[in-house]
């Protein structure tokens, strides 16, 4: 088994690091090396939640001693350097590094947020006014809305209001009252206020990329889920539909709905005459849906339908449908709808909030501190260079060493990073104004500069990444050398293998009897019949024989399996020699089988039969043997103090 772990989800980002003293003290050297506590402890915490029977740390030192050696091997043998291998790990290194930048409580939050919103709809008012051209334009839109706020809090009517302010188009069919809506359907900002704001109250205005918004929530209900439908369509025609157009689709979905009532299919007259080409296809089936993924008119009828009934023409903008209802599933849980929200958080505004928050964070441990009294400063050296222009740019910024922010242990950013912001050739109304716009971006860069310092030192600043990483080179290096040392060993050595069955029969022993042979499979029954008479033809010639001629004249027509099972561990060898019931093939694509030849044995006949305990057991001693040579090889210190503080901890 290769030894490597992986981690989805990488749940221990956010949990710390135990250790004894802040300075992560070193536990052990092996052949010199350096380990620290910090990655003995990791390791050991992580044993513990696997096991059932804690082990000691005593217990767990001397597996952890002998597994540092084999890693210790691995290096001197050269592992480490062989390109492959250091590719695997850098590409690890790299996959690894985005949770470590990634604020993953935050993101769950997130999730749990947009979770506990799906779980009820929000009945909302709304009116909307269009952005400004500029920030201060921006300001005068906001209060605009607020004296609008204002004007609906003393009693002014919301919809008088939509009809002679708002922007919205829909507001000419609904007066600005959208009704239920549903959570993961509008933007997150907007969203977001309509949550947050409590049943009766008008939220405050608020700003998206669409304008400036207000809503007024009406009341709540519980999700009532999905529904699964499906309809048959005809369409109004393109442009101005006219009530003669009308009364033409009206006739032919009639004809139709009077065909189903008569007893034709449903799916069949779907897809002969439904104009939606992609439900058509399905014999009119749609994809599950919520409320408000559809128009109103066929929302309602879809979710008011008993399901498995069929509903007469209903009108909507496009034309008439005929809804058929298979049925309908409420919300499912946190994990059945996870997927689909992490998916919709990657696709919105919230994709960066984890992410922002992390940063900060990341600036807060790296103590950013941003140069205080910069604008004046560089109103100085303008003064000196006869003021602001591309050339102060490029000849003075572009080379200056002046600290505008410090971080991490007495590092600092100089002020030559803002050149890489700063279009040169940009005109400016003044140097005052020049120097603020220099000023106002300093965090921007400190932002982008530090948490590339981090990222590029993580393995020394982040114990968690760290061990991480440490624990799948380690893996990455232990499986090399054990396939090498050990396991190929013990696989290739046949001439031991039998000899060690040999001389150990009574070990290998069964309690039960096995089925040996060989089971057939194949596509269809006339190729089942045609290899068995093959067969018969060639039942005289040895096992391998036979196996080969099969498989050149049938190809990828038929499938043979060799087996050694007793009865519980193969339901088709079950039914095929132990009298268990039928069961359908788990062989995609091959659902007839037989045995082929075979026969059942009391105890095993050679060392094939037992062969994976025999090699097991000859792993065993390869590896006791190897470990008692690395034993001798190697240096092996422990310090007592250090492990005897750690044993206190784990009473």
């Amino acid at each position: 088994m290769k030894l490597k772990v992986f981690f989805g989800a990488l749940a221990l980002v956010g949990v710390a690091t135990l250790a004894i003293a802040a300075t992560d003290p070193v536990l052990m050297k092996i052949n010199n090396k350096e380990v620290k506590l910090s990655e003995f402890e990791y390791l050991y915490k992580k044993n513990l939640e696997q096991q059932v029977n804690k082990e000691s740390i005593d217990e767990y030192v001397d597996r952890f001693v002998n597994y540092k050696l084999k890693v210790a091997e691995a290096e001197r043998l050269g592992y480490d350097t062989l390109p492959r291998i250091k590719r695997e790990i850098e590409g690890y290194k790299n996959d690894m590094l985005t949770p470590f930048l990634t604020d993953t409580e935050l993101q769950e939050q997130l999730v749990q947020e947009a979770y506990e919103r799906m779980k009820k709809d929000v009945d909302i008012s709304h009116i909307m006014l269009s952005r400004g051209r500029d920030v201060a334009d921006d300001k005068h839109q906001i209060a605009m809305m607020d004296s609008l706020r204002n004007c609906i809090l003393n009693g002014e009517d919301f919809s008088e209001l939509v009809m002679k302010y708002s922007i919205d188009r829909s507001k000419q069919n609904n007066k600005g009252e959208y009704g239920f809506i549903s959570s993961g359907v509008f933007p997150y900002d907007f969203e977001k206020a309509v949550y947050d704001t409590p049943v009766g109250e008008l939220s405050k205005p608020f700003v998206t990329d669409y304008g400036v918004h207000m809503v007024r929530v009406n009341g709540l209900r519980p999700n009532d889920g999905q529904v699964e439908v499906a309809h048959i369509l005809r369409l109004f025609p393109r442009g101005e539909v006219t009530e003669s157009d009308k009364l033409a689709v009206k006739a032919t979905i009639d004809s139709i709905y009077n065909c189903i009532l008569n007893g034709e299919s449903f799916e069949e007259l779907a897809k002969s005459y439904s104009q939606d080409p992609k439900s058509a296809r399905e014999g009119g089936k749609m994809p599950p849906f919520g409320r408000n993924y559809m128009v109103r008119a066929f929302e309602n009828v879809a979710y008011s339908l008993p399901d498995g009934a069929i509903s007469e023409p209903v009108e909507t903008q496009y034309g008439y449908h005929i809804i058929k209802k298979f049925g309908h599933k409420p919300l499912g849980s946190l994990e059945d709808c996870r997927e689909t929200i992490e998916q919709k958080i990657k696709n919105d505004q919230r994709a960066m909030l984890p992410i922002e928050s992390k940063q900060n964070q990341i600036l807060k441990e790296q103590n950013y501190k941003k140069t205080e009294g910069l604008q004046e400063y560089l109103l100085k050296e303008m003064k000196a260079h006869g003021g602001y222009d591309s050339t102060f740019v490029t000849d003075f910024i572009a080379k200056s060493n002046y600290p505008i922010f410090t971080y991490g242990n007495g590092l600092k950013g100089p002020l030559s990073l803002m050149a890489s912001v700063i279009n040169p050739k940009t005109k400016v109304a003044s140097d005052e104004l020049a120097a603020a716009v220099i000023d106002a971006n300093v965090d921007r860069i400190a932002r982008r500069e530090i948490v590339k310092y981090y990222s590029d030192n993580i393995v020394d600043l982040n114990p968690d990444y760290r061990n991480l990483l440490n624990e799948y080179r380690d893996g990455t290096l232990l499986f090399e050398v054990m396939s090498k040392e050990v396991w190929n060993k013990a696989k290739n050595d046949s001439k031991t293998l039998e000899e060690r069955f040999e001389a150990n029969r009574s070990k290998y022993q069964w309690e039960e009897p096995r089925f040996k042979g060989v089971m057939i499979c194949a596509k269809n029954d006339s190729i089942m019949n045609e290899a068995m008479a093959m067969y018969q033809s060639l039942s005289t010639q040895p096992e391998d024989t036979i196996t080969s001629a099969l498989n050149k004249k049938f190809g990828r027509n038929i499938k043979m399996v060799r087996s050694v099972s007793k009865q519980g561990e193969n339901e088709m060898i079950d039914y095929l020699a132990f009298n268990g019931r039928r069961v359908e093939s788990t062989y995609v694509g091959y659902p007839i089988y037989r045995v082929l030849f075979g026969k059942l044995l009391a105890q095993p006949e050679e060392m094939n039969d037992v062969k994976g305990l025999v090699s097991s057991d000859y792993q065993d001693v390869l590896e006791e043997e190897w470990l008692a040579g690395l034993h001798k090889r190697y240096k092996v210190t422990i310090d007592k103090k250090v492990l005897n503080q750690l044993k206190k901890k784990y009473k």
